[in-house]
C-alpha cells in the first residue's frame, strides 16, 4: 500500500498537480529546534529550551506586568509624533547600528522551505529525507489528491474536467504573465520566480536568501523598507547582486505608492518582525496590499511578536501607545500579536492559512540565574488559485 501511496505522491510532484507547494503542508512538530526541557533542574545548562509551556502562574505574572505596564499611556501629541516621523527613528537606529544589531537570519529556510522554487525543494527533499519523512509527505500528499477526488464528485465534476480547467486557467494566467513581460520591462521581468521581503533592514533576511538563491538566475528578490539609510546599507554590502535582487526605498502603509513591478507576480512575501513596528490601524490595509502583489498560488510569511513575549514584559510605565503597542527609548515601536489576530488579519485580506502557530522558547541567563519566556507567532497564508477561486461557479 505505502509503495501505491509513495508513487502517487511522485507522480503529482513531477506533473505538478499538486496544489501549489504541497510539500510545504508537512509542518515539523518542533519548529526551529528540539531541545526540550524534561527536567526543571537543568534549565541552566543551555541558553534557550524550545516549547515551552507556560504554567497558570506564569500566564497570571505575565497578564498582571502588561495591565501594569500599560496603565499610563504615551500622550496623544507624542503619539502623533512616533506615527508621522516613524521612517526617520529607523533611519537614526541604522545610521548608529549600521548592520551589526541584527544577527544574519539563517534559519529562514529551515522554517520557510517556500523561499525556494519548488524544483529546487523536491531536488533537496529527495536528498536529505528520512524514509519516515517521506512517507509522511507522500502520505499527506496522497490524502489531500483522494480529498480533492471527493470534493470534486461531490460537486458533479470528474478529476479530468477540473485538471482541463484548472490547466486552462493556469494557461490564461501564465499567458497574461509573459504579455505582460512583452510590453514592460521591470527589475526581475524575465526572472521565473520572485520574492519580496517587507521591512528588509540592513540585510539580516536578503544575503541569507541571495547566498541561497546564487545557483537559481531564475530567480529574484526584491526587498524594501522605508528608511533609506538601510536600503544604503543594502545596497552597499559586498554580497549586493544588482542581477538577482532590487532593494528600494518603500513605506508600505501608503497604500498609493507604486512598487517597480506589477501586482500579481509575486511567489512569496516575506514579513519577519515588521508588521509589529506599525501602527494598528493601518496593519489590515498594509496585508490587503501585500495579498494584491502575490500570483494565485503565492505564500505570505509571517514571523513576529507573541503576546507577553519577554520584550513586552520589560516595557516601564509611560511607554504604552495603545492596548499591546508601545514605544521603545529610541522612538522604534512594537506590537504584541495572539494568533487569532493574525489569522483574522490574513483570512480578510483573502488569504488562506496554511500554517498559524505560536511559538514558545525559554531564554535563560546562566550567569544571572534569570529565565526569561519568548513568544512568536509564525504563519504562512497563501493566495487562492484561480480555479478554487472559480470552483462555486463551474
Amino acid at each position: 500500500m505505502m509503495n501505491v501511496i509513495w508513487r502517487n505522491c511522485i507522480c503529482c510532484l513531477k506533473q505538478r498537480k499538486v496544489p501549489s507547494r504541497c510539500q510545504s503542508g508537512y509542518h515539523p512538530v518542533a519548529p526551529l529546534g528540539s531541545r526540550i526541557l524534561t527536567d526543571p533542574a537543568r534549565v541552566f545548562e543551555h541558553n534557550m529550551w524550545d516549547h515551552m509551556q507556560w504554567s497558570k502562574e506564569e500566564e497570571e505574572a505575565a497578564r498582571k506586568k502588561v495591565e501594569e505596564n500599560s496603565a499610563v499611556q504615551v500622550i496623544l501629541e507624542k503619539q502623533v509624533k512616533y506615527e508621522s516621523e516613524a521612517s526617520k527613528y529607523w533611519d537614526t537606529f541604522y545610521k548608529i547600528h549600521k548592520n551589526k544589531f541584527f544577527k544574519n537570519r539563517n534559519w529562514l529556510l529551515r522554517e520557510f522551505p517556500e523561499i525556494l522554487p519548488i524544483d529546487q525543494k523536491i531536488e533537496e527533499n529527495v536528498e536529505e529525507l528520512s524514509w519516515d519523512h517521506v512517507k509522511t509527505n507522500a502520505a499527506d500528499c496522497f490524502s489531500r489528491k483522494q480529498e480533492q477526488k471527493k470534493h470534486l464528485k461531490k460537486n458533479g465534476l470528474s478529476d479530468g474536467q477540473s485538471q482541463l480547467r484548472s490547466d486552462f486557467s493556469n494557461l490564461e494566467a501564465e499567458e497574461a504573465r509573459k504579455e505582460l513581460q512583452k510590453t514592460e520591462v521591470f527589475p526581475g521581468s524575465n526572472a521565473t520566480f520572485r520574492i519580496l521581503e517587507v521591512g528588509c533592514g540592513a540585510g539580516s533576511s536578503v544575503f541569507p536568501i541571495l547566498n541561497t538563491l546564487q545557483n537559481l538566475p531564475e530567480s529574484f528578490l526584491y526587498c524594501c523598507d522605508f528608511a533609506s539609510r538601510a536600503v544604503e546599507l543594502v545596497k552597499a554590502h559586498s554580497s549586493y547582486r544588482a542581477s538577482q535582487c532590487s532593494a528600494f526605498v518603500h513605506d508600505v502603509c501608503e497604500d498609493g505608492l507604486p512598487y517597480p513591478f506589477p501586482d500579481g507576480i509575486l511567489d512569496v512575501v516575506l514579513l519577519v518582525f515588521v508588521l509589529s513596528s506599525i501602527h494598528p490601524d493601518r496593519m489590515q490595509g498594509v496585508v490587503n496590499r501585500l495579498s494584491k502583489l502575490l500570483k494565485p498560488g503565492g505564500m505570505l510569511l509571517f514571523r513576529d511578536y507573541g503576546r507577553y513575549d519577554k520584550t513586552q514584559l520589560r516595557f516601564k510605565k509611560g511607554h504604552c501607545l495603545s492596548e499591546n503597542f508601545y514605544v521603545r527609548g529610541d522612538g522604534t515601536r512594537a506590537y504584541f500579536f495572539t494568533k487569532g489576530e493574525v489569522y483574522h488579519m490574513f483570512h480578510k485580506a483573502g488569504l488562506y492559512e496554511k500554517q498559524n502557530l505560536v511559538d514558545h522558547r525559554l531564554q535563560v541567563n546562566r550567569k544571572k540565574q534569570v529565565k526569561m519566556h519568548r513568544v512568536w507567532v509564525q504563519g504562512k497564508f497563501q493566495k487562492p488559485l484561480k480555479w478554487t477561486q472559480n470552483f462555486s461557479n463551474l
